[in-house]
């Protein structure tokens, strides 16, 4: 057997010919002194695969960490069995919901008759570093589906039991076992809990944070940090979720099969109306008139900006509406990344001095030349845009580094007003196994990339690294400006958008470095019932930017 081997991203390849069959544990054993942070599972000919897994023929092996999103994610997992498994032997058999990313961490909640207490945290905790100390087993089990459903029922997973019996397609359903404690999820895991050394717990309101490293750095968790707002926002989702009656895929299974979408997708997109509104309410009081809008790629900011435009005018106000890409400075002049290429993610990318000269005197009344950056040439070219506005006139103003205070910096404060957009929550698929806001914007940029940009999946796939690495620097660690958070996640979206990505996937080979990704995504999707009509989805909705159709499609 010839094994091709690669130790990590960017390694050299090795030539390995064991004996006899091995398992990629014990073809990890002689590397783990020499490797930077744990290794959590391994791609086998592109396919993402656990420690545990046997190799008996040739094949290529490329050691995974918790720097890829495929580790990342199996080490979430690994981590929430354990604190599902602590929690059981120190509070006993009670429902705990694994809700959403929060402080830099996942925020749950354990439902108890009282709000668990700090002596209750740090016993749990005491607990699930005694389990790591021992390194136990973590053992992968397949059962049939009756054996599933009737698990789930007993222990009162009733929603992951309503996903499971209504697709047959997975005939053996994946149990993992820790300690005698047994559940169902979604994803892979490590063999032990030895592999999930960093974490901690902190008390959070009337729940728990689990927190853990990021992808960036996996041995160090990161400093704590209160996001208020961002728990505001996430208590607003769970209202919306209640409004529309789906917590669970389970429930928007359920109305789909039941032909009862229709109201979903109008109340989903009247509640974003309803809070788009609320927002230009804010500003009109506020007699704000630099409106700053941020957020990371594939938020839906453009129809965000050009919706809020409209609320704007309903209270009689002008909004004049711009990006920041008109004051890229001169390419000559780009900064370069560590690779030697054109820069344009950060912030001295921006001709910081001429934006800021520019906005002040439109707020002074002043006429302004505004320029239009050439892309083709990359130069700015001035004439087309000789602009004035009113002295209660807004400016609402786009872009990635809208929040950082450097970007505005001569500007007074009194009259920013600043908005962050994501799609905070996801649907969870049921109260143990979320979907990563991550991938349901990598989701809707694929879809988008294929319409209007003649991208490929895997091509969506490839950049989203480095896409992800540019939103960690220069606008998740300026959320915190934010005067409103605006959450565009679409309960129904990601069966709507399925339709228009799973063949965008399936193209994806098994030859290709992004086929694992694919599969990944594919293999969540597979849980969700298709929304085939559109034609009842606004043609001012967020998705729309995705889909197609939009009525601000010349701005998007």
């Amino acid at each position: 057997m010839n094994i091709k081997l690669k130790k990590g991203p960017g390694e050299a390849v090795l030539e390995i010919s064991p004996e006899g069959p091995v398992t990629i544990e014990q073809l990890l054993r002689p590397f783990e002194a020499e490797l930077p942070y744990t290794i959590l599972a391994a791609k086998v000919d592109n396919q993402v695969t656990e420690l545990t897994a046997e190799l008996k023929e040739d094949c290529s092996v490329e050691f995974l960490d918790m720097r890829t999103q495929a580790a990342n994610l199996i080490y979430q997992y690994s981590l929430s069995l354990i604190y599902l498994k602590a929690i059981e032997d120190v509070l006993g058999r009670v429902p705990v919901e694994i809700q959403n990313s929060l402080n830099k961490g996942l925020y749950t909640e354990v439902k108890t008759p009282r709000a668990v207490t700090e002596a209750q945290v740090r016993a749990v905790e005491r607990r699930m570093r005694q389990l790591v100390e021992r390194d136990a087993p973590i053992v992968k089990e397949k059962v049939t589906m009756e054996e599933a459903l009737e698990f789930l029922s007993k222990r009162g997973y009733q929603e992951k039991a309503r996903l499971l019996e209504k697709h047959p397609e997975v005939e053996f359903p994946t149990f993992y076992q820790l300690d005698g404690y047994k559940n169902f999820f979604y994803g892979l895991m490590v063999p032990s809990t030895g592999y999930i050394r960093y974490f901690e717990l902190r008390k959070y309101r009337r729940g728990v944070i689990l927190r853990f490293p990021y992808p960036s750095d996996p041995n160090r968790i990161p400093e704590y940090v209160d996001e208020k707002k961002l728990c505001a926002a996430f208590g607003e989702a769970k209202k919306w979720h209640r409004l529309t009656g789906v917590s669970y895929l389970a429930d928007l299974n359920e109305k789909i099969r039941g032909e009862e979408y229709k109201e979903l997708i109008l109340l989903s997109e009247a509640l974003h109306e309803k809070k788009v509104a609320e927002i230009a309410d804010r500003i009109t009081k506020g007699k704000k008139r630099i409106i700053l809008i941020a957020g990371p790629s594939s938020s839906g900011k453009t129809t965000f900006a050009r919706r809020l435009c409209v609320q704007l005018k309903v209270n009689g106000l002008n909004p004049l509406y711009m990006g920041t890409d008109d004051y890229f400075v001169e390419r000559k002049d780009t900064p370069l990344d560590a690779d030697g290429e054109p820069n344009y993610e950060d912030l001295e990318a921006i001709d910081i001095g001429l934006f800021n000269r520019n906005m002040n005197d439109l707020l002074a009344g002043k006429k302004v030349d505004l320029p239009t950056f050439d892309f083709i040439e990359g130069v700015k070219r001035y004439g087309k845009r000789i602009t004035s506005i009113t002295p209660n006139q807004p400016i609402v103003i786009e872009g990635i580094h809208a929040l950082n205070r450097e970007l505005t910096k001569y500007i007074p404060d009194e009259e920013k007003f600043r908005i962050y957009i994501s799609p905070f929550t996801q649907l969870n698929m049921d109260s143990h196994n979320r979907i990563p806001t991550t991938d349901a914007r990598m989701l809707r940029r694929m879809v988008r990339d294929h319409l209007y940009r003649g991208h490929s999946a895997r091509a969506t796939i490839a950049d989203w690294p480095k896409v992800r690495k540019g939103e960690d620097k220069n606008i998740f660690p300026f959320n915190g400006e934010a005067d409103v958070l605006f959450n565009s996640a679409l309960t129904y979206e990601l069966a709507l958008l399925k339709k228009h990505a799973q063949p965008l996937l399936e193209e994806i080979s098994r030859d290709e470095p992004e086929y694992s990704d694919a599969r990944r995504l594919l293999r969540f999707l597979n849980f969700f019932e298709v929304i085939e009509d559109e034609s009842i989805i606004p043609n001012n909705s967020i998705l729309r930017e995705f889909i197609g159709g939009s009525i601000f499609a010349d701005y998007l």
